[in-house]
Protein backbone atom coordinates (compact mmCIF):
# COMPACT_ATOMS: atom_id res chain seq x y z
CA UNK A 1 0.00 0.00 0.00
CA UNK A 2 1.06 3.19 -0.69
CA UNK A 3 1.96 5.71 2.13
CA UNK A 4 -0.09 8.55 2.67
CA UNK A 5 1.15 12.17 3.58
CA UNK A 6 -1.35 14.50 4.51
CA UNK A 7 -1.23 17.82 3.68
CA UNK A 8 -1.43 21.41 6.03
CA UNK A 9 -2.91 24.47 4.81
CA UNK A 10 0.67 26.10 4.80
CA UNK A 11 1.77 23.27 3.02
CA UNK A 12 -0.83 23.23 0.23
CA UNK A 13 -0.26 27.39 0.11
CA UNK A 14 3.32 26.48 -0.40
CA UNK A 15 2.82 23.91 -3.23
CA UNK A 16 0.71 26.54 -4.68
CA UNK A 17 2.89 29.14 -4.89
CA UNK A 18 5.60 27.14 -5.98
CA UNK A 19 2.77 26.35 -9.03
CA UNK A 20 2.49 29.45 -10.03
CA UNK A 21 6.19 30.15 -9.85
CA UNK A 22 7.26 27.79 -11.96
CA UNK A 23 4.12 28.17 -14.21
CA UNK A 24 4.41 32.01 -14.79
CA UNK A 25 8.12 31.46 -15.90
CA UNK A 26 6.94 30.27 -18.44
CA UNK A 27 4.97 33.17 -19.33
CA UNK A 28 7.90 35.67 -18.61
CA UNK A 29 10.79 33.34 -20.75
CA UNK A 30 8.08 34.03 -23.68
CA UNK A 31 8.03 37.69 -22.85
CA UNK A 32 12.11 37.86 -22.66
CA UNK A 33 12.31 36.03 -26.03
CA UNK A 34 10.69 38.82 -28.00
CA UNK A 35 14.18 40.71 -27.15
CA UNK A 36 17.02 38.58 -26.74
CA UNK A 37 18.33 35.00 -27.90
CA UNK A 38 17.48 32.08 -25.78
CA UNK A 39 21.26 31.22 -25.03
CA UNK A 40 20.99 34.60 -23.46
CA UNK A 41 17.11 34.27 -21.78
CA UNK A 42 19.03 30.70 -19.98
CA UNK A 43 22.57 33.08 -19.20
CA UNK A 44 20.66 35.24 -17.43
CA UNK A 45 18.63 32.97 -15.63
CA UNK A 46 21.08 30.78 -14.17
CA UNK A 47 23.69 33.53 -13.54
CA UNK A 48 21.16 35.70 -11.09
CA UNK A 49 19.80 32.93 -9.58
CA UNK A 50 23.13 31.32 -8.59
CA UNK A 51 24.13 34.94 -7.04
CA UNK A 52 20.89 35.22 -5.24
CA UNK A 53 21.17 31.27 -3.93
CA UNK A 54 24.94 31.89 -2.48
CA UNK A 55 23.45 34.85 -0.92
CA UNK A 56 21.19 32.41 0.99
CA UNK A 57 24.26 30.35 1.56
CA UNK A 58 26.07 33.29 3.13
CA UNK A 59 23.40 34.68 4.75
CA UNK A 60 22.51 31.14 6.65
CA UNK A 61 26.19 30.26 7.17
CA UNK A 62 26.32 27.39 5.33
CA UNK A 63 29.45 25.16 4.76
CA UNK A 64 30.56 25.74 1.19
CA UNK A 65 32.14 22.35 -0.39
CA UNK A 66 35.92 22.09 -0.90
CA UNK A 67 35.98 18.59 -2.64
CA UNK A 68 37.18 19.37 -6.61
CA UNK A 69 34.37 15.65 -6.91
CA UNK A 70 31.49 17.22 -5.50
CA UNK A 71 31.65 20.45 -7.93
CA UNK A 72 32.49 18.12 -10.70
CA UNK A 73 29.21 17.16 -9.68
CA UNK A 74 27.59 20.41 -9.83
CA UNK A 75 28.97 20.96 -13.24
CA UNK A 76 27.12 17.74 -14.23
CA UNK A 77 24.10 18.62 -12.51
CA UNK A 78 24.10 22.16 -13.93
CA UNK A 79 24.24 20.67 -17.55
CA UNK A 80 21.04 17.73 -16.94
CA UNK A 81 19.02 19.89 -14.70
CA UNK A 82 19.69 23.43 -16.05
CA UNK A 83 21.65 24.07 -19.16
CA UNK A 84 20.16 21.33 -21.14
CA UNK A 85 16.58 21.48 -20.78
CA UNK A 86 16.11 25.46 -20.03
CA UNK A 87 17.93 26.35 -23.50
CA UNK A 88 15.82 23.50 -25.30
CA UNK A 89 12.51 24.72 -23.71
CA UNK A 90 13.27 28.36 -24.52
CA UNK A 91 14.36 27.60 -27.95
CA UNK A 92 10.75 24.97 -28.42
CA UNK A 93 8.95 28.19 -26.98
CA UNK A 94 9.95 30.65 -30.34
CA UNK A 95 8.03 28.02 -32.44
CA UNK A 96 4.79 26.49 -29.83
CA UNK A 97 2.97 28.02 -27.65
CA UNK A 98 3.67 28.87 -23.96
CA UNK A 99 1.08 26.40 -22.84
CA UNK A 100 2.16 23.27 -25.01
CA UNK A 101 5.54 23.57 -23.64
CA UNK A 102 4.29 23.51 -19.93
CA UNK A 103 2.46 20.41 -20.87
CA UNK A 104 4.95 18.65 -22.33
CA UNK A 105 7.49 19.35 -19.57
CA UNK A 106 4.93 17.75 -17.61
CA UNK A 107 6.69 14.09 -18.66
CA UNK A 108 9.26 15.06 -16.41
CA UNK A 109 7.73 12.87 -13.75
CA UNK A 110 7.21 9.72 -16.02
CA UNK A 111 10.80 10.29 -17.91
CA UNK A 112 11.96 10.31 -14.17
CA UNK A 113 10.02 6.78 -12.79
CA UNK A 114 11.89 5.02 -16.42
CA UNK A 115 15.29 6.69 -15.69
CA UNK A 116 15.46 6.01 -12.14
CA UNK A 117 14.01 2.54 -12.84
CA UNK A 118 16.87 2.13 -15.49
CA UNK A 119 19.65 3.45 -13.25
CA UNK A 120 18.74 3.00 -9.47
CA UNK A 121 18.25 -0.47 -7.67
CA UNK A 122 16.28 0.85 -5.46
CA UNK A 123 13.69 1.97 -7.33
CA UNK A 124 11.33 -0.57 -9.10
CA UNK A 125 9.53 -0.42 -12.13
CA UNK A 126 5.93 -1.68 -10.53
CA UNK A 127 3.32 -2.57 -13.48
CA UNK A 128 1.42 0.65 -11.60
CA UNK A 129 4.49 2.71 -12.47
CA UNK A 130 4.51 1.11 -16.02
CA UNK A 131 0.90 1.73 -16.13
CA UNK A 132 1.45 5.54 -15.48
CA UNK A 133 4.49 6.21 -17.90
CA UNK A 134 2.44 4.62 -20.53
CA UNK A 135 -0.43 7.01 -20.03
CA UNK A 136 2.03 9.89 -19.85
CA UNK A 137 3.03 9.04 -23.20
CA UNK A 138 -0.17 8.25 -25.14
CA UNK A 139 -1.00 11.72 -23.52
CA UNK A 140 2.24 13.13 -25.28
CA UNK A 141 0.86 11.49 -28.37
CA UNK A 142 -2.55 13.24 -28.43
CA UNK A 143 -0.91 16.62 -27.46
CA UNK A 144 1.53 17.04 -30.27
CA UNK A 145 -1.03 15.84 -32.73
CA UNK A 146 -1.14 12.46 -34.85
CA UNK A 147 -0.61 14.34 -37.66
CA UNK A 148 2.96 15.45 -36.40
CA UNK A 149 4.11 11.60 -36.05
CA UNK A 150 3.72 11.39 -40.04
CA UNK A 151 6.56 13.85 -40.72
CA UNK A 152 9.33 16.17 -39.00
CA UNK A 153 8.87 20.71 -38.90
CA UNK A 154 9.98 22.90 -37.10
CA UNK A 155 6.84 23.08 -34.54
CA UNK A 156 7.03 19.00 -34.23
CA UNK A 157 10.81 19.23 -33.52
CA UNK A 158 10.28 22.03 -31.01
CA UNK A 159 8.08 19.65 -29.18
CA UNK A 160 10.48 16.32 -29.24
CA UNK A 161 12.97 19.27 -27.56
CA UNK A 162 11.05 20.09 -24.91
CA UNK A 163 10.05 16.38 -24.52
CA UNK A 164 14.09 16.14 -24.51
CA UNK A 165 14.63 18.61 -21.92
CA UNK A 166 11.83 16.91 -19.49
CA UNK A 167 14.11 13.51 -20.14
CA UNK A 168 17.04 16.07 -18.84
CA UNK A 169 15.29 16.41 -16.07
CA UNK A 170 14.83 13.00 -15.26
CA UNK A 171 18.45 12.33 -15.21
CA UNK A 172 19.32 14.68 -13.52
CA UNK A 173 17.14 13.51 -10.53
CA UNK A 174 19.03 10.14 -10.28
CA UNK A 175 22.30 12.31 -10.54
CA UNK A 176 21.54 13.73 -7.69
CA UNK A 177 20.79 10.73 -5.75
CA UNK A 178 23.81 9.37 -7.07
CA UNK A 179 26.02 12.37 -6.30
CA UNK A 180 25.07 15.00 -4.38
CA UNK A 181 23.44 13.03 -1.39
CA UNK A 182 24.37 15.01 1.82
CA UNK A 183 24.81 18.49 1.09
CA UNK A 184 22.54 21.17 2.41
CA UNK A 185 19.65 21.96 -0.29
CA UNK A 186 20.58 26.05 -0.93
CA UNK A 187 24.08 24.68 -1.27
CA UNK A 188 23.24 22.12 -3.52
CA UNK A 189 21.01 24.72 -5.82
CA UNK A 190 23.87 27.56 -5.70
CA UNK A 191 26.33 25.12 -6.58
CA UNK A 192 24.68 23.44 -9.76
CA UNK A 193 23.16 27.01 -10.39
CA UNK A 194 27.33 28.28 -10.64
CA UNK A 195 27.93 24.81 -12.68
CA UNK A 196 24.87 26.02 -15.48
CA UNK A 197 26.37 30.01 -15.36
CA UNK A 198 30.02 28.15 -16.38
CA UNK A 199 28.32 26.82 -18.84
CA UNK A 200 25.92 29.04 -20.51
CA UNK A 201 27.30 32.53 -20.11
CA UNK A 202 30.19 31.33 -22.26
CA UNK A 203 27.65 29.66 -24.73
CA UNK A 204 25.89 32.76 -24.60
CA UNK A 205 28.37 35.01 -25.46
CA UNK A 206 30.14 32.38 -28.05
CA UNK A 207 27.20 32.18 -29.61
CA UNK A 208 24.97 35.71 -29.38
CA UNK A 209 27.50 38.35 -28.61
CA UNK A 210 27.88 40.09 -25.02
CA UNK A 211 24.85 40.93 -23.44
CA UNK A 212 22.70 43.89 -23.46
CA UNK A 213 21.56 46.18 -20.77
CA UNK A 214 19.84 48.60 -23.09
CA UNK A 215 16.69 46.44 -22.66
CA UNK A 216 13.17 47.33 -22.43
CA UNK A 217 11.38 47.30 -18.97
CA UNK A 218 9.11 44.72 -19.94
CA UNK A 219 12.05 42.38 -20.82
CA UNK A 220 14.13 43.21 -17.72
CA UNK A 221 11.02 42.55 -15.70
CA UNK A 222 10.71 39.43 -17.31
CA UNK A 223 14.40 38.19 -16.52
CA UNK A 224 14.22 39.54 -12.46
CA UNK A 225 10.94 37.22 -12.40
CA UNK A 226 11.95 33.83 -13.91
CA UNK A 227 15.75 34.09 -12.20
CA UNK A 228 14.38 35.34 -9.22
CA UNK A 229 11.30 33.86 -7.82
CA UNK A 230 10.96 31.35 -11.03
CA UNK A 231 14.03 29.79 -10.61
CA UNK A 232 16.20 30.86 -6.77
CA UNK A 233 13.25 31.66 -5.04
CA UNK A 234 11.41 28.21 -6.37
CA UNK A 235 14.06 25.86 -5.40
CA UNK A 236 14.21 27.48 -2.04
CA UNK A 237 10.22 26.52 -2.22
CA UNK A 238 10.68 23.31 -3.61
CA UNK A 239 13.00 21.79 -1.04
CA UNK A 240 10.85 23.54 1.77
CA UNK A 241 7.87 21.72 0.32
CA UNK A 242 9.05 18.26 -0.07
CA UNK A 243 10.55 18.21 3.34
CA UNK A 244 7.23 18.89 5.14
CA UNK A 245 5.01 17.12 2.35
CA UNK A 246 7.16 14.83 0.97
CA UNK A 247 8.24 13.31 -2.82
CA UNK A 248 4.40 12.21 -3.51
CA UNK A 249 2.63 15.41 -2.73
CA UNK A 250 5.11 17.30 -4.19
CA UNK A 251 4.43 15.54 -7.74
CA UNK A 252 1.21 17.44 -7.55
CA UNK A 253 3.07 21.27 -8.68
CA UNK A 254 3.39 18.95 -11.93
CA UNK A 255 -0.38 19.28 -12.16
CA UNK A 256 -0.38 23.01 -11.54
CA UNK A 257 1.72 24.58 -13.68
CA UNK A 258 0.29 23.93 -17.20
CA UNK A 259 -2.95 25.73 -15.75
CA UNK A 260 -1.27 28.65 -14.80
CA UNK A 261 0.89 28.84 -18.13
CA UNK A 262 -1.93 28.03 -20.36
CA UNK A 263 -3.75 30.76 -18.43
CA UNK A 264 -1.12 33.79 -18.89
CA UNK A 265 -0.52 32.28 -22.35
CA UNK A 266 -4.24 32.71 -23.42
CA UNK A 267 -4.68 36.46 -21.64
CA UNK A 268 -1.40 37.91 -22.65
CA UNK A 269 0.10 36.43 -25.57
CA UNK A 270 -2.93 35.54 -27.58
CA UNK A 271 -2.40 31.46 -27.48
CA UNK A 272 -4.87 28.87 -28.01
CA UNK A 273 -4.29 25.21 -27.83
CA UNK A 274 -6.34 22.69 -29.51
CA UNK A 275 -8.47 20.35 -28.00
CA UNK A 276 -6.13 17.61 -28.46
CA UNK A 277 -3.56 19.21 -26.53
CA UNK A 278 -5.83 19.48 -23.35
CA UNK A 279 -6.73 15.93 -23.70
CA UNK A 280 -3.50 14.90 -23.89
CA UNK A 281 -2.71 16.82 -20.48
CA UNK A 282 -5.91 15.50 -18.85
CA UNK A 283 -3.72 11.65 -20.01
CA UNK A 284 -1.00 12.75 -18.62
CA UNK A 285 -2.49 14.09 -15.25
CA UNK A 286 -3.91 10.50 -15.21
CA UNK A 287 -0.51 9.21 -15.64
CA UNK A 288 1.25 11.20 -12.99
CA UNK A 289 -2.13 9.83 -10.26
CA UNK A 290 -1.71 6.46 -11.40
CA UNK A 291 2.25 6.70 -10.46
CA UNK A 292 1.45 8.22 -7.33
CA UNK A 293 -0.69 5.59 -6.55
CA UNK A 294 -2.82 6.83 -3.39
CA UNK A 295 -6.01 7.40 -5.50
CA UNK A 296 -5.83 3.93 -6.30
CA UNK A 297 -4.94 2.76 -2.90
CA UNK A 298 -7.70 5.00 -1.56
CA UNK A 299 -10.15 3.54 -3.61
CA UNK A 300 -9.66 0.08 -2.76
CA UNK A 301 -9.76 0.71 1.28
CA UNK A 302 -13.13 1.91 1.00
CA UNK A 303 -14.04 -1.00 -1.84
CA UNK A 304 -12.92 -3.40 0.76
CA UNK A 305 -14.78 -1.34 3.74
CA UNK A 306 -17.80 -1.99 1.63
CA UNK A 307 -16.95 -5.69 1.63
CA UNK A 308 -16.39 -6.15 5.03
CA UNK A 309 -19.72 -4.51 5.98
CA UNK A 310 -22.04 -6.08 3.71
Amino acid sequence: MVAQTSLTLRAWIELTLLGIFWGASFFSIAIALREIGFFTVVAHRVFWAALILWGVVWWRKLTVPRDLRIWGAFLVMGALNNAIPFSLMSWAQQHIETGLTSILNAMTAPFGILVAAAFLADERLSSRKLLGAALGVFGVVLAIGPEALAGLDLRSISQIAVLGGALSYAFAGVWARLRLRGLAPEVAAAGMLTGSSLIMVPTAIWMEGMPRFDLALPTWTAIAYYAGLGTAGAYLLYYRVLAVAGAGNLMLVTLMIPPIAITLGTIWLNESLTPLAFAGFALIALGLVVIDGRLAARVRRVLSGRAETS
